[in-house]
């Protein structure tokens, strides 16, 4: 199973040499094996690839992360068609019912919202605002239709950076989390389009202009282990993300997390998470979904 993720900086070349990722800088050549990788991410403007090694990349399922020049992710190169009974997925898709994805939604919400509250009271957050994001968690309803998710969010980020942070602001903190959030979603894309399912049909999420609602809405519950990573291991001196912070967010892909009582690597649960939301879809049983709870992470990891 494909664990590695490939980071490049500038000035490298990337080209397939048999089954295997070669990349040249100056006299020195790497060789990584297609079957190793899951994820490449690109950095610096003279680094340049092959299309026989984009082409390869969709035949082996690996995601393609470019970033620009402040080094966050700009876009994504993702697999077409490789799922063997992709068209019969897409058909069941495009026939999920609003109530099916109204409940569904209300499972994978919570999950977040529970683990906002957990790395909340993790942070030391008083009681009183983690007694207020309870109370607002407990009268979530199908489909979110009171915005419960948006109102937890504004006491989380409040009670964790002050009543005065935003998340426009140009700071550490943003950056880190819009470099970490862009990773994890370019994860959860890769494997919801290499489970056959089609990126811009959501369950909530359905901007017109969004080419990946849906996985937007299935790396909800992974926002808050990702904040908590970005707190324990990025924010400190720096007033800037360096490469080395970089690195410490990728590596958030590989920390192990436990689900029903196995070990596992991030990436690899997102593989379960998919497939138990698919199955969850198709049975019509939103309380299939496994649960991802961000104790099971600090738990592993700490």
């Amino acid at each position: 199973m494909a664990w590695r993720i490939v980071h490049v900086k500038e000035g490298d070349t990337l080209r397939l040499r048999l089954d295997n990722v070669e990349i040249i800088k100056m006299d020195n050549k790497l060789h990584i094996p297609l079957s190793d990788i899951s994820m490449v991410v690109l950095e610096g403007n003279r680094t340049t690839i092959t299309t026989k090694l984009l082409s390869s990349f969709s035949q082996n399922n690996v995601g393609l992360v470019i970033c620009d020049d402040k080094y966050l992710p700009v876009g994504m190169y993702l697999p077409y068609g490789q799922y063997h009974h992709n068209a019969k997925r897409v058909i069941n898709q495009s026939n999920w019912s609003d109530d099916q994805k109204g409940d569904i939604w209300q499972r994978v919400i919570k999950q977040k919202m529970d683990n906002q509250v957990a790395f909340a009271r993790f942070a030391g957050v008083e009681q009183e605002r983690l007694e207020l994001m309870e109370d607002l968690v407990s009268n979530l309803i199908s489909g979110d239709k009171t915005n419960r998710e948006g109102h937890v969010a504004k006491v989380y980020f409040d009670s964790l950076y002050g009543k005065s942070f935003t998340r426009d602001e140009d700071c550490l903190t943003n950056a880190a989390m819009n470099f970490g959030y862009a990773i994890v979603r370019s994860c959860m894309a890769r494997i919801v389009v290499g489970s056959g399912l089609v990126t811009m049909l959501g369950i909530f999420h359905r901007n017109e202009f969004n080419s990946f609602n849906l996985a937007d809405d299935l790396m909800e519950p992974y926002r808050p282990l990702m904040d908590y990573w970005i707190n324990k291991y990025v924010l400190g001196d720096d007033d800037y993300l360096s490469y080395e912070s970089r690195q410490n967010i990728i590596s958030f892909m590989h920390e192990k997390i436990e689900i029903n009582g196995k070990k596992m690597t991030i990436d690899n649960s997102m593989q379960e998470f998919v497939a138990s939301f698919i199955s969850a879809m198709d049975s019509n049983d939103p309380d299939a979904i496994l649960k991802i709870e961000l104790k099971n992470f600090i738990g592993e990891e700490s």
